[in-house]
């Protein structure tokens, strides 16, 4: 059986946890976000988006 998880609920579930058990603050959340959005329309994104593409098809090649 395989399992399938957007990397924005990855994501988001990283940072409910951070939030909640390590100290991070709602604000500096925001601020995660907001680099984020802003990053997504910066020239850098497209190599960013290969990059995590690479990374989650050597992770799902994986045999366990």
């Amino acid at each position: 059986m395989a399992l399938s998880i957007s990397a924005v609920v990855l994501l988001a579930i990283i940072v409910f946890i951070l939030v909640k058990k390590s100290g991070l603050k709602a604000g500096h959340a925001v601020v995660c976000v907001l680099f984020g959005f802003y990053l997504a329309s910066s020239t850098v994104a497209p190599t960013i988006s290969d990059l995590t593409t690479n990374v989650a098809d050597m992770i799902g090649s994986f045999k366990f």
